[in-house]
């Protein structure tokens, strides 16, 4: 079931190496572990995915992709939850992980509004940029091991549910007879 819902949502590995703009590429994406849909792949990129959404840092598609493509998980679905981190989420991702940072490293809160310019980077990014890294890093790493182990499990309870569903069928055939 995990893997014929995820076949339908996924693009076709096909199309993604033809594209025009990464066709230079062709060779890395020729890997079938990139698009492979499995519990481990899966998983795997979902850690990948959403660790690197909560990277305050541009490129962050580029970034799981790289992440995708050296560990050979599924590259579609670690560039998708890379998007978790996007222009309408980037602002309470990131005062989340200020607030985070603060915390775990005992600072004084600072109160700051959040402006996408060079001024506003050069002058607060000093203040606060040791307590969004260390509150990213931290966020990054357990949402994204929660991630991990939630679609995980949720796999292997569907393997389950569907083993033992066809054991009942099973049975009920062996009766019949």
């Amino acid at each position: 079931m995990p893997k014929k819902v995820l076949s339908r949502w996924l693009p076709d590995p096909r199309k993604i190496a033809t594209n025009r703009a990464i066709r230079w590429m062709g060779p890395m994406f020729m890997d079938p572990n990139l698009f492979h849909i499995n519990r481990a792949s899966i998983s795997s990129s979902f850690f990948f995915g959403i660790f690197v959404a909560f990277l305050p840092i541009p490129g962050q598609t580029i970034l799981a992709a790289l992440l995708a493509l050296f560990f050979r998980t599924n590259l579609p679905v670690a560039v998708g939850l890379s998007w978790i981190g996007n222009p309408l989420t980037f602002a309470p991702i990131l005062m989340f992980t200020y607030s985070l940072g603060v915390l775990l490293l005992g600072l004084e809160f600072i109160d700051f509004n959040i402006e996408l310019s060079w001024s506003w980077g050069i002058s607060q990014g000093k203040l606060i940029w040791l307590p969004i890294l260390v509150g990213s890093l931290v966020a990054g790493i357990a949402c994204g091991s929660l991630g991990y182990v939630i679609i995980n499990q949720l796999w292997k309870w569907e393997v389950l549910r569907k083993w033992e569903e066809r054991q009942k069928n099973r049975q009920r055939i062996n009766i019949k007879r």
